[in-house]
């Protein structure tokens, strides 16, 4: 069929069933979000063989998980406006190529302050893949699924951090830690090459920024391969735009509390998540666990996020997006405080299971509604200041880890303490859905209200 003379691009993208074109962009968005879930967790498992070769106290180790979180922090900061203002695509596949050769580069670290220089560039790399992933798979879903793609988009986070449980110690066992860094950074390296020719540029931000008509119309028809544009076809955006400096706009229009709000889930729920991954083999193995079954109880904090992040539409659905999300923290505040009061291997099993499934479900859900909250025009943006502020917690989280277990607090105080980030988070969700510009925003996310 041929279509009017102008099109509204969100509307027709509205329109559509989710196809064989969404689920690539999906997998391959994916795919960047198993690389970030992979270096997050890996760490936490280097980190007794490193200290161990290196002579380093978990003091010293601090500074080396702390400086690349920084670095992730930057760049999520920094090249969320870059992509508002030259796109999605660039922005992904150069912030992946930075981040595999520095992390191939890693491998020769010769000590503490050089590994924590080499964290800090490879985590200014990759800063800028997530916001521009995130906001890539959200302008290509209609609203109705748009929720449902993010949340299981981003569950490549969790599974990277997965395989890095698995993967780790063999190639510990065969290469040490080093074999480790040439894998994190192989792995981006090869997937460079399939970004750069598979993955779309955002047709709306094309839009926007005066794309030519022929390139936005060969990419709405693969979309459905039934539509079909005429060379005059006039291709419209109809979304609130404005000139000037994109994180002004994330604070206009009525978003200010609710920026404010997100911010702070954002920022509680990685301290916590980032608390966890660099630091939950150390503690278990500290408590007699063995360090094969601590790596096993991680992967467990990873899969219970993987569960929660592919149910989580189901529950929005039924019970709205920001009550959802925020019952999905208050899971994740209370398993967590538990963790310090089991005495059986199962217990703690299936305590960090659900821990894991509250705590990185509820971020996953957190931010597909970064996505849809934003317009298109400050989609990266606002996506990319939230993850960037959620990364001074990811910073926060292992110093909090370090200076308790440099203290020797008991179990019971470290994991108390690291339950009341998740619960602030969950009553900052809830509060959001109080304002009224979040809840006119769920008809973007295609969520229920709360």
């Amino acid at each position: 069929m041929t279509t009017a003379t102008t099109v509204n691009v969100p509307d027709l993208i509205d329109e559509q069933k989710v196809g064989s074109f969404q689920i690539r962009i999906l997998i391959l968005c994916a795919l960047a979000a198993l690389l970030d879930g992979f270096a997050a967790q890996m760490m936490g498992y280097l980190a007794p063989p490193v200290a161990r070769e290196m002579h380093l106290t978990p003091a010293q180790l601090t500074p080396i998980f702390a400086w690349g979180l920084v670095g992730l922090m930057l760049g999520a900061l920094t090249f969320g406006p870059v992509a508002d203002r030259f796109g999605r695509k660039p922005v992904i596949v150069l912030c992946t190529l930075l981040y595999g050769l520095i992390t191939l580069a890693t491998a020769k670290a010769d000590s503490g302050a050089s590994l924590a220089i080499f964290r800090f560039l490879a985590g200014l790399g990759f800063g800028g893949v997530m916001p521009n992933a995130i906001a890539l798979t959200a302008e290509y879903s209609p609203h109705r699924r748009r929720g449902t793609m993010v949340t299981v988009m981003f569950c490549g986070f969790p599974v990277g951090a997965m395989i890095a449980g698995f993967a780790t110690v063999p190639i510990l066992n065969a290469y040490s830690w080093r074999g480790v860094f040439v894998l994190a950074g192989a792995m981006p390296l090869l997937l460079v090459p399939v970004l750069a020719f598979l993955l779309p540029e955002s047709v709306r931000h094309l839009v926007i920024h005066g794309g030519d008509n022929a390139r936005v119309g060969r990419l709405l028809a693969l979309l459905n391969p039934q539509l079909a544009f005429d060379p005059a076809t006039h291709f419209v955006v109809l979304e609130e735009r404005a000139p000037g400096i994109p994180v002004v706009h994330l604070f206009r229009q009525g978003r200010a509390i609710a920026t404010v709000l997100l911010w702070t889930a954002f920022f509680l729920s990685l301290l916590d998540i980032y608390f966890m991954t660099s630091w939950l083999p150390t503690v278990f193995h500290n408590a007699g666990i063995t360090l094969s079954l601590a790596v096993i109880a991680t992967a467990l904090l990873q899969g219970g996020g993987v569960v929660a992040s592919l149910s989580l539409g189901y529950f929005v659905d039924r019970f709205g997006a920001f009550r959802a999300l925020s019952i999905t923290f208050l899971l994740g505040a209370v398993c967590l405080a538990l963790l310090g009061y089991t005495h059986s291997v199962a217990a703690t099993m299936i305590c960090t299971f659900f821990a894991g499934a509250g705590i990185i479900g509820g971020q996953t859900g957190a931010n597909a509604l970064a996505a849809a909250f934003y317009p298109t025009y400050i989609r990266s943006t606002g996506v990319g200041w939230a993850l960037g502020v959620g990364r001074v917690g990811s910073i926060v989280g292992p110093i909090l880890g370090g200076v308790m277990l440099s203290m020797h607090l008991p179990l019971t105080t470290i994991f108390l303490a690291g339950a009341v980030p998740s619960l602030v988070g969950s009553a900052a969700i809830f509060a959001m859905g109080r304002t009224q510009v979040s809840i006119n925003a769920k008809s973007a996310l295609g969520m229920a209200t709360s």
